[in-house]
């Protein structure tokens, strides 16, 4: 997009004259219509090596004045702000307004406007994970636009504040008139859990029938049923963890590495116990082992993380949980720094949506009470079960809390695999990291320069990633 002020610069450049040997280009500046030599411009000229004989590119015109972008006409406001019809004035001439009315429509049409820049954001988002292999290039755009649906979620969030400032008196005054409208009916919302990863077994029933039936048009069914053909974000996200380096490592295997740690600090945990001298607080302490002993029986055993799958218990496969797992135990790793992120904010949407519909909830029972929702729900008690763990997508993410153990157990990782876990993968580069790992490992075997990793340290010496260096 050009520069919005280009129309009020044009740059001329006169020829040398020929009479003088040590003339140089004069540079003029006309600003609003006032010319003046500007000879920081000629210098900057000079400096950026520009040559005036040089082939100029042809600069497009600015429209006329009668067609140039304005803030209005840019944001179409003529559509935006004759949009709010208030049914109250519409209905009944004979009385006025119903002044909470208006704010009423506006808190849902910006929920709807920001609800389509969250579908904008996660379909980008889906658009890079859906690679067989995903570039780690683009990390940091995953990041941000994750960030900026979290901060989204915030705002809608404050929005229901704004909203609880209406009385349920005022509320009363026009309620009568959006039967048989119902929130519910909200695609963008709808479409928004479907392309998170929201499940058919997951949803309440609504009304006791399937929630594409309140919605007549063709065109809106198609697309509910196109945000359930596509991979869901969860999907695609199971599918990037189970890629996870260093789950099937020859010089470093998570898994097993990380049972025996396990092991050992459930026997730490056990001896501390039995030590213990108050009796009451030695049964204690056993108990505890034992209970925390049956959350890590259920990750170990793989047939049984499966059957909670099936029963809708965990979302993810087993060796999705694996990769998460190893990435929040890992996190301070170069290569595992956003992936954590990425893990991080998923849970932060899935717990501000949480959040939201609790809102919601709080907001519906404070106006209307249990009555009946205007779409004829069970109002409350329908909100009310929304706002349970089956509505969260990334429920496995937060539970990986569950299996985490103290820094000081943790596997050690293989010098090959702390190589591995400080080079990104990108695509479209050729792949030098085995090069670089046997560069760093045995000490630069093939170039005297390299080190290799301090054995005392543990650390790589500042100099193996140097850009001269391959």
């Amino acid at each position: 997009m050009s520069c919005p002020y280009a129309r009020f610069i044009e740059h001329d450049l006169t020829p040398p004259p020929t009479n003088e040997s040590n003339s140089t280009v004069s540079s003029k500046l006309t600003l609003n219509g006032t010319t003046a030599t500007n000879d920081a411009l000629t210098e900057i000229l000079s400096l950026t090596g520009y040559d005036n004989r040089a082939t100029k590119p042809e600069l497009k015109r600015l429209p006329s004045s009668d067609e140039l972008v304005t803030y209005h006409n840019y944001l179409q406001l003529e559509k935006i702000l004759d949009a709010q019809t208030l049914l109250s004035a519409k209905h009944d001439i004979n009385k006025s307004a119903v002044h909470d009315e208006h704010l009423f429509i506006i808190i849902h049409q910006a929920f709807e406007l920001w609800f389509k820049q969250i579908i904008y954001e996660i379909d980008s988002i889906r658009e890079i994970f859906d690679k067989e292999t995903v570039d780690e290039s683009h990390m940091f755009v995953i990041v941000n636009r994750l960030n900026r649906c979290v901060q989204i979620w915030h705002l809608l969030v404050d929005q229901i504040g704004i909203l609880e400032t209406m009385t349920p008196l005022d509320f009363m005054e026009f309620r009568s008139y959006l039967s048989p409208a119902s929130g519910f009916q909200s695609l963008q919302f709808r479409l928004i859990e479907n392309k998170f990863g929201l499940t058919d077994n997951s949803r309440i029933q609504y009304n006791n029938s399937h929630y594409t039936n309140i919605f007549p048009s063709g065109h809106d069914r198609n697309e509910l049923q196109n945000s359930v053909d596509e991979p869901t974000l969860l999907q695609l996200i199971e599918r990037w963890l189970e890629r996870t380096p260093g789950l099937e490592d020859k010089t470093f295997n998570f898994w097993e590495s990380y049972k025996r740690s396990v092991g050992e600090y459930f026997k730490f945990l056990q001896t501390n116990a039995e030590d213990e001298p108050n009796p009451t607080a030695r049964e204690s302490s056993l108990e505890d082992a034992k209970k925390t002993a049956d959350i890590f029986r259920s990750i170990f055993d793989e047939k049984f993380h499966n059957q909670l799958v099936q029963r809708g218990d965990r979302r993810i496969s087993h060796r999705a949980m694996q990769g998460a797992l190893m990435v929040s135990l890992y996190r301070e790793q170069p290569r595992f720094q956003q992936p954590y992120q990425i893990i991080s904010l998923l849970m932060d949407i899935d717990a501000l949506i949480t959040k939201w519909r609790y809102g919601h909830l709080i907001l519906v029972q404070r106006q209307i009470g249990n009555k009946q929702g205007t779409g004829g729900s069970a109002g409350y008690s329908y909100l009310r079960s929304t706002c349970s763990d089956r509505y969260k997508v990334f429920i496995d993410l937060f539970n990986i809390s569950a299996f985490l153990i103290p820094r000081g157990f943790l596997p050690k990782l293989s010098d090959e695999m702390k190589v591995k876990l400080s080079v990104a993968s990108v695509i479209g580069t050729q792949d030098t990291s085995s090069t670089m790992i046997n560069k760093i490992v045995n000490g630069g075997s093939n170039n005297d320069d390299h080190d290799g990793i301090d054995k005392k340290s543990n650390r790589m010496p500042n100099h193996v990633f140097s850009s001269n260096k391959d």
